[in-house]
Order: structure tokens, then C-alpha cells, then sequence
């Protein structure tokens, strides 16, 4: 893969305090977002950034944050009209749908697959995001939210009724975490709701750490799937609170 091009410091964005945002990951900053357009139906070279009804399945890449804003753009748009996005976070490719959406939900399981009793995971921009999907969030989850967040710590919280079943797998429980993946972030972000992360594999499936491994998984099922090279792998840590104690 070639060398990042980007003239600019590769950076995430800046903190919450106003200051520098923290250098990401080596495997982040020697890899260039590649830039793949997809192909329309005529067979032609689809727009790289163009609506994602021009070109279902189409891969976007970034080199430097202009490029991040627009293919997040793009992105965003597929979320909002309820179709469904493969993007990286600090482990391995996730596959993100509207969590608030119905419909977007019964489309990321039909194209997944379901996992008996197991919750869906939610990526939040902060607290207050949280809470519109939580029940309740005890002192203690927010003591390690504001240690750990944004980062892969999972926080497991009471969660909200009006969720879609799926999300809760019918355990009264979510599972909620603040990304530190500058894309996964512009993601919800962009969004301003809640969007869910899965692995994007199917259930007994290796979580793909490359991008062309979820694309073997789900092909043109998803419309838009985001390149951010090869990840680290690993899961995040999850916590659960409860009764005030954390397990």
C-alpha cells in the first residue's frame, strides 16, 4: 500500500478543551486512505464523491481532512436515507446502520445475520447522545466515560424503550461507546444519531481488519464502504454497571 501523501500532520480532531488532538495510531498514519471510485451501472467511473444512489457497493477513501469532510458527507447520506456503511474504528471494520431507524436495523440483521440474545452495539458522540439511548447513567459510568471516551471502552446501560428490539436483543440492556476513530466520529457526528457498530462479518466470521474482507462479506448490500487501510484488530473492553458497581 503507498505511503500516506497527506502534507498535513495526521491527526484526529482537536480535543473537547480546545486543544491539539491526540496523534493517532501508527497503522493509521502509514496508511493512505486509498481513493476507489466505484463503477455505475453504465460501467463507467462513478463520481468519488457523488450521491451514494450513483454507485451501490462503491469504496470512498480520504487524504487529509477536505477529502474526510466530503466522503463522511457521502456516508452520512446513506445512513440518513436508511441504507447501510462498512467504516474503520480503532479495532477492526464496523458496520453502521441508523440505531433509531426500524427499518435500518431489519436491514443491517437481514444482511449480517442476528445473534440470539446478543445487543447491538451504538456509537454516541458524548454523554448527552447517550442518554437519548440509555435509561440512566449511574455516576460511575460516567466517571469511566470521562477517563476513557472517546475510546474502545463499551459502557453496558439500562436502556431506552423506544429503541428497535434488535438493539436490546430483548436484554433490557445497550451497549454505548464514544469512537476515537476521526471517521467513525464525523460518522455520528454528521449523522446526529446514534449509529449501530457490529463487526461487519456475519456471525462466526472473523472481524475484518481490512476492507476488502467486508466487502467480500456483504458486497453490494452496503452502499458505501469506507477505506481506512489496514487495522489494528482486537475488541473493546466492555463494562457494566450496575447497582453503582462496575463488572
Amino acid at each position: 500500500m503507498p505511503p500516506c501523501r497527506c502534507r498535513a500532520a495526521c491527526r484526529s480532531p482537536p480535543s473537547p478543551s480546545g486543544g491539539p488532538g491526540r496523534r493517532t495510531p501508527a497503522c493509521w498514519r502509514r496508511r493512505s486512505w486509498r481513493s476507489a471510485a466505484g463503477r455505475s451501472a453504465s460501467g463507467s467511473s462513478a463520481s468519488r464523491w457523488s450521491s451514494p444512489r450513483a454507485s451501490r457497493g462503491r469504496t470512498c477513501a480520504c487524504r487529509g481532512r477536505s477529502r474526510l469532510r466530503a466522503t463522511a458527507e457521502a456516508a452520512v447520506a446513506a445512513l440518513a436515507a436508511g441504507a447501510l456503511v462498512v467504516f474503520p474504528t480503532e479495532t477492526v471494520y464496523g458496520l453502521g446502520a441508523d440505531a433509531l431507524s426500524a427499518d435500518a436495523v431489519a436491514r443491517l440483521l437481514a444482511v449480517r445475520g442476528r445473534e440470539e440474545g446478543k445487543p447491538i452495539l451504538v456509537l454516541v458522540t458524548d454523554l448527552a447522545m447517550a442518554e437519548t439511548v440509555a435509561a440512566v447513567i449511574p455516576p460511575a459510568a460516567r466517571r469511566l466515560a470521562a477517563r476513557f471516551w472517546p475510546g474502545p471502552l463499551t459502557l453496558v446501560l439500562p436502556a431506552r424503550e423506544h429503541l428497535p428490539a434488535p438493539i436490546t436483543a430483548g436484554s433490557g440492556t445497550i451497549g454505548v461507546r464514544v469512537p476515537g476513530h476521526p471517521v467513525a466520529a464525523a460518522l455520528v457526528a454528521g449523522l446526529g444519531r446514534p449509529i449501530t457498530a457490529p463487526s461487519a462479518n456475519p456471525p462466526g466470521r472473523t472481524p475484518p481488519r481490512q476492507l476488502d474482507d467486508a466487502r467480500a462479506c456483504f458486497g453490494d448490500s452496503v452502499a458505501v464502504y469506507l477505506d481506512g487501510g489496514e487495522l489494528p484488530g482486537g475488541a473493546s473492553t466492555v463494562a457494566a454497571v450496575e447497582e453503582g458497581r462496575v463488572r
